[in-house]
């Protein structure tokens, strides 16, 4: 997990791409907001997930809201859910 994802925050979606080389997490925050974050995964890091945006400074009243905003940001992540739309999660219950 990335230094850009306070231990705080709960990930509760986690979605790759077909070739498992980038993914994006949904998290809620303590305040009740939502994010997201943009990782890639190389063999030459050994595997480990590096952020590679900044995506997860931007905060969201919703689950939803930052769902629509990843789609917009980060197109392959659209591309997959729109093939798969039941890897689109949203918390059991709500935060807090």
């Amino acid at each position: 997990m990335s230094q850009r994802i306070d231990k705080s925050w709960v990930v509760f979606a986690s979605v790759e791409n077909g070739e498992r080389n980038r993914c994006v997490d949904v998290f809620y925050r303590p305040d009740l907001t939502f994010g997201f974050e943009e990782f890639r995964r190389d063999v030459e890091d050994g595997g480990a997930w590096t952020p590679v945006q900044y995506f997860s400074g931007k905060a969201y009243a919703s689950s939803e809201e930052a769902y629509k905003a990843a789609e917009a940001h980060v197109l392959w992540f659209a591309e997959v859910l729109a093939c798969s739309p039941s890897l689109r999660k949203h918390p059991p219950r709500t935060p807090g």
